[in-house]
């Protein structure tokens, strides 16, 4: 009976064929899945007052699911966007569960029901280009990681890449004779993006003349390991804490933002940004349009490191009362 059916194989098998084989999703994307999912059955069973091994079918009703999501943001005291994403994780599982086991059909459809909450947009972050030039000339030159540190602020400027992408970066990613690096993103796309030419020239002071092996990170420790995304977040907020008085904290998806309004002001089209930063669409009735090279080249032009163009960009900012763009701008 399914009732009597527990909730490890059909788990194991969602993680695996669900969201790693089916829907492609990367380790970052599962590790999300896998938090969220730990903490609905754990609340399951606490509440059912019985092991998590030993949880069935059954015990996931939609009513535990309703408590679930009070208790996230009563007790957890969870921001309405974390209920949300939490949801969506739910939305995902009882879908999952659905196909394969038609009786657990009348719950996921109820399940599928619940609307997440309506919440204002996020504040869009970024940092100014008198800000940026300040913090570019604070980095200290002297200390163990002062390389890596500039190449790591200006490489998350030129490219404006997600801290994954930052984290994932291989020797064998970076082509600096063409001045590119291919970047690997959400959903498992790549891109290329141009450089700049003092960002090849802080990366071959990092890496040496020889780069080193095709698999050494581009960014790594004081022990030789891959930074992580929490360690790039460290060196981000140390070196921006002049900032936190108007923006709070600033970790790298800032960095992100800002290549994306900075681009803006320089005039280069909406289209070419969407390729440089790989993000999907404008608005969900726009098609993706894959830049090439060339014009991503041209966009390059428009807008270089901060101390060449800090007196030449136009500063009006024109464009900042424009809804759609400030809603994409919040979508990277």
């Amino acid at each position: 009976m399914t009732a009597a059916k527990t909730l490890g194989p059909v788990v194991q098998s969602f993680f695996l064929d669900g969201l790693i084989t089916m829907r492609g999703l990367r380790p970052t994307s599962v590790h999300s899945y896998r938090d969220g999912l730990k903490l609905f059955l754990r609340f399951v069973a606490d509440d059912a007052r019985r092991r998590i091994t030993r949880l069935t079918y059954a015990d996931l009703t939609f009513e535990r699911v309703l408590a679930f999501l009070r208790h996230l943001e009563r007790v957890r005291k969870n921001h309405p966007r974390t209920r949300n994403q939490r949801l969506a994780l739910l939305h995902t599982f009882f879908e999952y569960l659905a196909v394969k086991d038609p009786t657990m059909l009348a719950v996921a459809e109820r399940v599928a029901k619940i609307p997440p909450k309506r919440v204002p947009p996020p504040e869009t972050k970024f940092i100014e280009r008198d800000e940026l030039g300040q913090v570019f000339a604070r980095l200290p030159s002297a200390s163990r990681h002062a390389a890596r540190d500039r190449a790591l602020l200006l490489f998350l400027y030129n490219t404006g890449a997600r801290v994954q992408e930052i984290a994932d970066l291989r020797v064998r990613d970076l082509d600096l004779v063409s001045a590119r690096v291919r970047l690997h993103g959400k959903g498992d796309k790549w891109r290329a993006c141009p450089l700049w030419a003092e960002t090849l020239g802080q990366l071959r002071a990092l890496l040496g003349p020889d780069l080193g092996a095709p698999e050494r990170p581009v960014f790594s420790s004081s022990r030789g390991q891959p930074l992580t995304r929490y360690g790039i977040y460290k060196i981000v907020r140390r070196h921006t804490r002049e900032l936190e008085g108007r923006l709070g904290r600033v970790g790298p998806h800032v960095f992100r933002h800002t290549t994306a309004v900075h681009l803006l002001e320089s005039g280069v089209e909406v289209n070419v940004i969407r390729g440089w930063l790989g993000h999907v669409g404008l608005d969900t009735t726009n098609r993706y349009a894959e830049i090439n090279m060339r014009a991503k080249e041209a966009a390059l032009r428009a807008c270089e490191p901060p101390a060449a163009t800090s007196a030449v960009l136009p500063r009006k900012p024109v464009w900042r009362d424009d809804e759609a763009l400030l809603a994409w701008l919040r979508e990277l």
